[in-house]
């Protein structure tokens, strides 16, 4: 179902693809937008590796809902900041890209659960935390992307 990595000397091995989704703070979310074009928008996100899910917050509503609403594949591309090769222009770095189903967490103890994991990422003091979801939990959604198919490569830009 999922295409065969072209340059598969690049492969990133499955500890590696963990890796960059444990310490990454960033990615994109990419889904199927406005009159089927794409729609990529930067997420912040928690990685469960034992549920193998990526967990994200956002609004109750907007142009991500209405995507996610109407067509649930998504995908999820996060990379290292890389490391520059001495005496060149260049970068190498890990690339990962999680291809599954998204979908709105219901059961709203899961959802804080998850939101709670998701700020203990981001916020360095507990109290800040628990400011944030008493003023804000209630008009948030904790989305949920289920990958089916995870890839990870090796780039280096020279």
């Amino acid at each position: 179902m999922f295409r065969q990595m072209r340059r598969i000397k690049q492969k990133l091995n499955d500890d590696i693809c963990s890796r960059v989704l444990h310490n990454q703070w960033r990615g994109v979310l990419s889904l199927l937008g406005d009159n089927d074009y794409p729609y990529g928008v930067v997420m912040n996100f928690y990685y469960d590796e034992k549920e193998n899910k990526l967990y994200f917050h956002s609004a109750k509503e907007g142009h991500k809902i209405d995507a996610l609403k109407k067509h649930s594949k998504a995908s999820f591309c996060v990379y290292d900041q890389g490391v520059k090769r001495e005496n060149h222009w260049s970068k190498d770095y890990n690339c990962v890209i999680a291809f599954g189903r998204l979908s709105i967490v219901k059961d709203r103890k899961k959802a804080e659960f998850y939101v709670r994991k998701l700020a203990e990422k981001y916020f360095p003091d507990h109290s800040e935390i628990e400011s944030e979801m008493n003023a804000h939990f209630s008009r948030c959604e904790c989305l949920e992307l289920s990958i089916e198919h995870l890839s990870g490569k090796s780039v280096n830009e020279s």
